[in-house]
């Protein structure tokens, strides 16, 4: 395959990863809204002020209507790529998160992101993750142990694991992979500890094909995610963790388009002693619900 092709593959797939997420953030979110109560007064309170902030931008940028004209288009070009979702967990996901999880003693959160889905299989404590024979990858021995803020440890807490593979695409989103490919969801054991066989993933570019591509370019900034790996960890009576592991040396840890790495989500991991790729051991600490 030339370097053409190649780059063609991974556009096309990329485009398909984002609409892909979109239909699933849909299809997630009708249920969640059937019979939901809506507070006009905090809707008034919450657009009123949206509203006036843009506003305040235009009176005070002193925007011209080219760029009026330029902006209404491209908002309609948001909805017409069925981009909205993305656009929301790029640039704003990050600063509700921020908000829901202040309150928190324990692990630090970050962003869910697009490309999750439930019920992925399930495994001991101590297995490996759905893959691929051969899977493309340096392999990735991850282990620690769940406990709450009091350090009591929590048996049977489950670790759930998804991320994408060594070219950046994630299953059921891109063509081309196992459904389950790098998901899975680890029981910790009676002492709260466990231990996954991964992959580590690549970075990777969110789709620039639509009209969040077309914000980038204008802007002149780039569209990269540094490599790392999405955990939800829950149990029984605690708040359920949703998070982001990163590692040391990525170009982009420091320039996340989606803002979401954090110094406390960084590994630190080590050459495994028997050659075969890299050991992380990494705690997760819940709060109490």
């Amino acid at each position: 395959m030339t370097d053409a092709s190649f780059q063609a593959e991974t556009t096309a797939k990329a485009a398909e990863s984002g609409a892909n997420a979109t239909e699933n953030f849909l299809e997630r979110s009708r249920a969640a809204f059937d019979g939901v109560v809506v507070d006009h007064a905090r809707v008034s309170r919450l657009a009123g002020r949206a509203i006036q902030a843009l506003n305040d931008i235009i009176v005070e940028e002193k925007l011209t209507y080219p760029e009026y004209n330029a902006v209404k288009a491209w908002l309609i070009k948001v909805g017409e790529d069925g981009e909205w979702p993305l656009f929301l967990d790029v640039w704003l996901e990050h600063s509700v998160e921020e908000v829901a999880s202040e309150h928190r003693k324990g692990s630090k959160g970050t962003i869910e992101g697009p490309y999750y889905v439930p019920d992925a299989p399930e495994h001991a404590w101590d297995g490996t993750i759905s893959m691929r024979e051969n899977e493309p990858g340096d392999p990735l021995l991850f282990s620690g142990q769940v406990r709450a803020v009091d350090g009591t440890p929590l048996a049977g807490a489950r670790i759930e694991l998804w991320h994408a593979d060594d070219l950046g695409f994630y299953s059921q989103f891109a063509p081309g992979l196992p459904e389950w490919n790098l998901r899975g969801v680890f029981i910790a054991n009676e002492d709260g500890k466990y231990a996954f066989n991964t992959v580590r993933p690549a970075p990777y570019q969110i789709p620039t094909e639509g009209a969040c591509g077309v914000l980038i370019e204008a802007a002149g900034w780039h569209a990269w995610r540094p490599a790392h790996l999405h955990l939800k960890v829950s149990a029984p009576g605690y708040e359920l963790l949703t998070t982001q592991l990163y590692f040391p040396g990525d170009p982009h840890n420091g320039d996340d388009i989606a803002s979401a790495v954090k110094p406390e989500l960084v590994l630190d991991p080590h050459p495994r002693t028997d050659g075969e790729g890299e050991v992380v051991v990494y705690d997760f600490v819940l709060d109490p619900e």
